[in-house]
């Protein structure tokens, strides 16, 4: 690939372990070492991929779950439980539960409106009811499940083997206000409209960076009806005119 973009990775390795126990609907008390490493791995390569700059904990949290994964594997002794032996997952257990918890009362206390920061002259999240959808059945997404949309999308991408003829000039920065002045248009927008009728990879890789800077920045909220329902993308703000509301 003759391109390359690195953005800050802004949701930690927790906040990955967390959407996939909750993807494959598994108890935090008994984590399946062996399916949430492997799958975590997995998300780690596709991060690689779109050449994204992974923060040293990611790495560090992977390292540990291969750890905790090991020494699972290993013969449990017939006195185990008689000397108290801790699970090997209770540390990780405690982290994710703690987390967890705080990252609720975070979204609690983001969800207050604050002046100047998050009250714009009117309702400053976007009407759902706009396409028919009704709102309880829309989920908001969170990066890691654009990633994994960017995946499935990856896999159906034609694979030839001939040289690719530079014809388009991109850039994530024009990505990002050609996504902003298509809100500003239509007001919400599908993912796949943003790609086009026949996108390459470049294309695609370059809509998803600029979805994730926009969700960094909170420009843009990002909506799926259904685990596999189309993404529907809403500006986080009720008016775009080239730069964040309350900016001076």
């Amino acid at each position: 690939m003759g391109y390359e973009i690195k953005l800050d990775i802004f949701e930690g390795p927790l906040d990955l372990l967390l959407y996939l126990i909750r993807k494959n609907e598994i108890d935090i008390y008994n984590i399946p070492m062996a399916v949430v490493t492997e799958q975590y791995l997995q998300h780690l390569e596709v991060l690689k991929s779109l050449n994204l700059d992974l923060a040293g904990e990611y790495l560090v949290m992977a390292s540990t779950l291969i750890h905790i994964k090991s020494r699972m594997l290993l013969p449990v002794e017939a006195d185990a439980d008689e000397n108290g032996e801790e699970d090997p997952r209770a540390d990780l257990v405690k982290q994710l539960l703690e987390y967890q918890a705080f990252k609720e009362a975070a979204l609690t206390l983001d969800r207050r409106l604050l002046l100047g920061r998050d009250v714009f002259k009117r309702e400053a999240w976007p009407e759902l009811e706009k396409s028919g959808e009704d709102e309880e059945d829309l989920v908001e997404l969170n990066v890691f499940e654009l990633v994994a949309a960017f995946q499935r999308m990856a896999v159906n991408l034609r694979k030839e083997d001939v040289m690719e003829i530079e014809t388009e000039k991109m850039s994530l920065s024009d990505m990002i206000h050609e996504i902003m002045e298509r809100l500003g248009e239509e007001k919400d927008v599908s993912f796949t409209d943003l790609l086009g009728e026949s996108p390459t990879r470049k294309r695609v890789i370059y809509t998803l960076l600029a979805l994730l800077e926009l969700m960094k920045i909170r420009l843009i909220r990002a909506f799926q009806a259904g685990p596999f329902g189309p993404i529907r993308i809403f500006p986080a703000v009720e008016e775009w005119n080239g730069r964040p509301q309350g900016d001076h």
